[in-house]
């Protein structure tokens, strides 16, 4: 038997994810019609590629679980405060903590380093165990950015069920995909003929 998640197309990156790692980063756990689910962060090797894919480690950065339940872990805390922004509430303190806590996991500057034969220089570490520090203090940055700045306003959830994925509304656009903007209309034209409340 086939997976249905594999006969789905791949979405396309929401508005705003061109300019904005931290949309793409939390729509990368999407809900689909039919009650399927997509995680593009859902195994280690998955996780590898997404961050790869983004520029944020390199292909043979073999990350393992840890590493992907900690990435996991940060998508379900920024989508709680893109949740809180969307929606007016405040954040939940422990969503504030944990991007606090990326953010301060990797040197935004280049360390001061010494070598012997040509003396001092600075140069940004970036071994092998430092990978997964500086995607998420880059991850927990970007969307700091995007919540403080000027896009924070156009900031919103995709208005087409049962999609979970975050974008930046464009006009009167609040669909973060064509297939979904399809959706939401031919779910408001069966409700009118059906006269079903909402389909007016």
């Amino acid at each position: 038997m086939s997976d249905p998640l594999m006969a789905e197309p791949a979405l396309p990156p929401a508005p705003g994810a061109e300019d904005h790692v931290a949309i793409d980063f939390v729509n990368s756990a999407v809900a689909l019609p039919g009650g399927h689910f997509s995680d593009l962060l859902g195994t280690p090797g998955a996780t590898n590629r997404w961050l790869t894919e983004h520029g944020l480690a390199p292909a043979d950065a073999g990350v393992r679980e840890m590493c992907a339940t900690q990435l996991r872990s940060l998508r379900e805390h920024l989508r709680s405060l893109f949740a809180s922004r969307v929606d007016g509430l405040p954040p939940l303190p422990s969503a504030l903590s944990a991007v606090n806590d990326a953010l301060s996991r990797a040197p935004s500057a280049a360390l001061l380093q010494w070598d012997e034969k040509h003396g001092p220089y600075r140069a940004a570490p970036c071994p092998t165990n430092e990978i997964l520090d500086r995607a998420l203090a880059t991850l927990a940055a970007n969307a700091a950015d995007l919540l403080t700045g000027p896009d924070a306003d156009r900031l919103t959830a995709c208005g087409s069920s049962p999609c979970n994925r975050y974008l930046l509304r464009h006009g009167r656009r609040h669909w973060c995909s064509v297939r979904c903007g399809d959706r939401a209309r031919a779910a408001r034209a069966y409700a009118r003929r059906s006269g079903e409340p909402g389909g007016a």
